[in-house]
Protein backbone atom coordinates (compact mmCIF):
# COMPACT_ATOMS: atom_id res chain seq x y z
CA UNK A 1 0.00 0.00 0.00
CA UNK A 2 2.86 2.36 0.68
CA UNK A 3 4.21 1.64 -2.93
CA UNK A 4 0.91 2.24 -4.05
CA UNK A 5 0.70 5.63 -2.57
CA UNK A 6 3.65 7.02 -2.93
CA UNK A 7 3.20 6.01 -7.08
CA UNK A 8 -0.26 7.70 -7.01
CA UNK A 9 1.08 10.67 -5.03
CA UNK A 10 4.34 10.60 -7.85
CA UNK A 11 1.54 11.07 -11.05
CA UNK A 12 -0.89 13.37 -9.10
CA UNK A 13 2.59 15.67 -8.25
CA UNK A 14 3.47 15.71 -12.27
CA UNK A 15 0.03 16.07 -13.37
CA UNK A 16 -0.26 19.41 -11.03
CA UNK A 17 3.27 20.73 -13.01
CA UNK A 18 6.12 19.24 -10.30
CA UNK A 19 7.90 20.93 -13.00
CA UNK A 20 7.14 24.63 -11.26
CA UNK A 21 9.07 24.71 -8.45
CA UNK A 22 12.40 23.91 -10.34
CA UNK A 23 11.57 26.70 -12.95
CA UNK A 24 11.08 28.92 -10.02
CA UNK A 25 14.40 28.07 -9.07
CA UNK A 26 15.68 28.93 -12.11
CA UNK A 27 14.06 31.92 -12.63
CA UNK A 28 15.16 33.23 -9.66
CA UNK A 29 18.68 32.22 -10.57
CA UNK A 30 18.47 34.48 -13.45
CA UNK A 31 17.14 37.00 -11.86
CA UNK A 32 19.09 37.82 -9.32
CA UNK A 33 22.59 38.46 -10.89
CA UNK A 34 20.28 41.48 -12.64
CA UNK A 35 19.63 42.96 -8.95
CA UNK A 36 22.89 42.32 -7.34
CA UNK A 37 24.85 43.30 -10.77
CA UNK A 38 28.07 42.17 -12.87
CA UNK A 39 29.98 42.05 -9.52
CA UNK A 40 31.29 38.21 -9.97
CA UNK A 41 33.13 38.13 -6.33
CA UNK A 42 29.97 39.14 -4.95
CA UNK A 43 27.32 35.98 -7.14
CA UNK A 44 29.90 33.83 -6.05
CA UNK A 45 29.74 34.33 -2.66
CA UNK A 46 26.36 34.68 -2.36
CA UNK A 47 25.39 32.47 -4.84
CA UNK A 48 24.57 29.77 -2.76
CA UNK A 49 22.45 30.57 -0.22
CA UNK A 50 19.57 32.25 -3.09
CA UNK A 51 19.46 28.53 -4.69
CA UNK A 52 18.97 27.33 -1.22
CA UNK A 53 16.33 30.66 -0.49
CA UNK A 54 14.98 29.36 -4.12
CA UNK A 55 14.91 25.54 -2.84
CA UNK A 56 13.04 26.50 0.40
CA UNK A 57 10.59 28.33 -1.79
CA UNK A 58 10.17 25.38 -4.17
CA UNK A 59 9.39 22.83 -1.61
CA UNK A 60 6.61 25.31 -0.31
CA UNK A 61 4.72 26.24 -3.16
CA UNK A 62 3.21 22.64 -2.99
CA UNK A 63 2.18 22.53 0.51
CA UNK A 64 -1.07 22.43 0.77
CA UNK A 65 -1.68 19.76 -1.75
CA UNK A 66 0.10 17.28 0.17
CA UNK A 67 -2.95 16.43 2.30
CA UNK A 68 -5.54 18.56 1.60
CA UNK A 69 -7.09 17.14 -1.46
CA UNK A 70 -6.83 13.87 -0.22
CA UNK A 71 -8.92 14.61 3.23
CA UNK A 72 -11.25 16.20 1.44
CA UNK A 73 -12.30 13.94 -0.93
CA UNK A 74 -11.98 11.27 1.64
CA UNK A 75 -9.30 8.80 0.77
CA UNK A 76 -7.30 8.94 4.09
CA UNK A 77 -10.32 7.70 5.62
CA UNK A 78 -10.37 4.71 2.72
CA UNK A 79 -6.50 4.38 3.94
CA UNK A 80 -7.53 4.18 7.55
CA UNK A 81 -10.30 1.75 7.33
CA UNK A 82 -8.45 -0.56 5.43
CA UNK A 83 -6.04 -0.68 8.26
CA UNK A 84 -3.02 1.36 6.81
CA UNK A 85 -1.38 3.19 10.06
CA UNK A 86 -1.35 6.91 9.63
CA UNK A 87 2.39 6.69 10.10
CA UNK A 88 2.59 4.69 6.86
CA UNK A 89 0.72 7.22 5.17
CA UNK A 90 2.80 10.01 6.40
CA UNK A 91 5.75 7.81 5.44
CA UNK A 92 4.80 7.59 1.72
CA UNK A 93 3.65 10.98 1.68
CA UNK A 94 7.60 12.31 2.78
CA UNK A 95 8.78 9.57 0.10
CA UNK A 96 6.68 11.27 -2.14
CA UNK A 97 6.82 14.89 -1.81
CA UNK A 98 10.94 14.61 -1.89
CA UNK A 99 11.05 12.89 -4.78
CA UNK A 100 8.80 15.30 -6.57
CA UNK A 101 11.16 17.53 -5.97
CA UNK A 102 14.20 17.39 -4.28
CA UNK A 103 16.24 15.44 -7.16
CA UNK A 104 14.91 17.66 -9.75
CA UNK A 105 16.44 20.75 -7.40
CA UNK A 106 19.73 19.18 -7.64
CA UNK A 107 19.61 19.10 -11.22
CA UNK A 108 18.06 22.38 -11.38
CA UNK A 109 21.44 23.56 -9.19
CA UNK A 110 23.64 22.94 -11.83
CA UNK A 111 22.74 25.46 -14.58
CA UNK A 112 21.51 28.04 -11.36
CA UNK A 113 25.31 27.87 -9.92
CA UNK A 114 26.71 28.65 -14.17
CA UNK A 115 24.63 31.66 -13.73
CA UNK A 116 25.64 32.74 -10.06
CA UNK A 117 29.42 32.30 -10.79
CA UNK A 118 30.03 28.81 -8.68
CA UNK A 119 33.17 27.09 -9.45
CA UNK A 120 33.45 23.39 -9.53
CA UNK A 121 34.20 23.66 -5.86
CA UNK A 122 31.21 25.34 -5.27
CA UNK A 123 28.62 23.20 -6.77
CA UNK A 124 29.95 19.89 -5.58
CA UNK A 125 29.29 21.23 -2.13
CA UNK A 126 26.04 23.42 -3.05
CA UNK A 127 25.16 19.58 -4.58
CA UNK A 128 25.69 17.48 -0.86
CA UNK A 129 24.11 20.42 0.96
CA UNK A 130 20.74 19.56 -1.05
CA UNK A 131 21.11 16.55 -1.27
CA UNK A 132 21.42 15.99 2.62
CA UNK A 133 18.91 19.25 3.35
CA UNK A 134 15.67 18.37 0.99
CA UNK A 135 14.51 15.50 2.92
CA UNK A 136 14.28 17.97 5.80
CA UNK A 137 12.48 20.79 3.81
CA UNK A 138 9.82 17.94 2.52
CA UNK A 139 9.80 16.58 5.89
CA UNK A 140 9.13 19.96 7.55
CA UNK A 141 6.15 20.89 4.52
CA UNK A 142 4.51 17.86 5.03
CA UNK A 143 4.23 18.44 8.66
CA UNK A 144 3.43 21.98 7.92
CA UNK A 145 0.68 20.58 6.18
CA UNK A 146 -1.11 18.49 8.64
CA UNK A 147 -0.64 21.24 11.16
CA UNK A 148 -2.77 23.13 8.95
CA UNK A 149 -4.62 20.68 7.20
CA UNK A 150 -8.68 21.20 7.23
CA UNK A 151 -8.00 25.07 8.09
CA UNK A 152 -9.48 27.46 5.81
CA UNK A 153 -6.87 29.48 3.53
CA UNK A 154 -4.45 27.00 4.60
CA UNK A 155 -2.05 27.40 2.07
CA UNK A 156 -1.42 31.14 3.21
CA UNK A 157 -1.23 29.99 6.85
CA UNK A 158 1.34 27.09 5.77
CA UNK A 159 3.91 29.65 4.54
CA UNK A 160 3.69 31.73 7.30
CA UNK A 161 4.53 28.53 9.29
CA UNK A 162 6.86 27.01 7.66
CA UNK A 163 9.81 29.84 6.68
CA UNK A 164 10.59 30.90 10.19
CA UNK A 165 10.72 27.20 11.08
CA UNK A 166 12.79 26.78 8.15
CA UNK A 167 15.47 29.21 9.15
CA UNK A 168 17.67 26.69 10.79
CA UNK A 169 18.00 24.18 7.68
CA UNK A 170 18.58 27.67 5.56
CA UNK A 171 21.53 28.77 7.89
CA UNK A 172 23.59 25.57 8.08
CA UNK A 173 22.37 25.06 4.24
CA UNK A 174 23.71 28.57 3.48
CA UNK A 175 26.76 28.21 5.51
CA UNK A 176 27.92 24.85 5.06
CA UNK A 177 28.87 26.18 1.64
CA UNK A 178 31.61 27.89 3.04
CA UNK A 179 35.23 26.46 2.45
CA UNK A 180 35.10 25.62 6.34
CA UNK A 181 31.70 24.74 6.70
CA UNK A 182 32.43 21.66 7.72
CA UNK A 183 30.07 22.17 11.27
CA UNK A 184 27.52 23.41 9.34
CA UNK A 185 26.96 20.68 6.73
CA UNK A 186 27.33 18.54 9.95
CA UNK A 187 24.24 20.58 11.29
CA UNK A 188 22.32 20.52 8.41
CA UNK A 189 22.40 17.16 7.88
CA UNK A 190 21.40 16.44 12.13
CA UNK A 191 18.22 18.93 11.99
CA UNK A 192 17.50 17.24 8.49
CA UNK A 193 17.28 13.64 10.18
CA UNK A 194 15.95 14.88 13.07
CA UNK A 195 12.73 16.55 11.05
CA UNK A 196 12.15 13.11 9.01
CA UNK A 197 12.71 10.83 11.93
CA UNK A 198 9.59 13.22 13.42
CA UNK A 199 7.73 13.51 10.56
CA UNK A 200 5.55 10.14 10.33
CA UNK A 201 4.25 10.56 14.03
CA UNK A 202 3.89 14.33 14.06
CA UNK A 203 1.83 14.10 10.70
CA UNK A 204 -0.14 10.43 11.91
CA UNK A 205 -1.01 12.78 14.90
CA UNK A 206 -2.57 16.18 12.64
CA UNK A 207 -4.20 12.86 10.52
CA UNK A 208 -5.55 11.37 13.43
CA UNK A 209 -6.77 14.88 15.04
CA UNK A 210 -8.37 16.12 11.65
CA UNK A 211 -10.51 12.93 12.13
CA UNK A 212 -11.92 13.70 15.51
Amino acid sequence: MIYAIILRDLRLAWRGGAWLPILFMLLVAMLYPFAVGPDAALLTKTGGAVVWIAALLAALLPVDQLLAPDHEAGFLDQYAVRGVAEEQIALAKWVAHWLSFGPLAMIAAIPAAALLGLDQAGLIRLELCLALGTPGLAALGLIVAGLTLGLKRAGALAGLLMLPLAIPLLIFGAGSLALDGTSAVKLLAAMSLFLVAITPFAVAASLRASRE
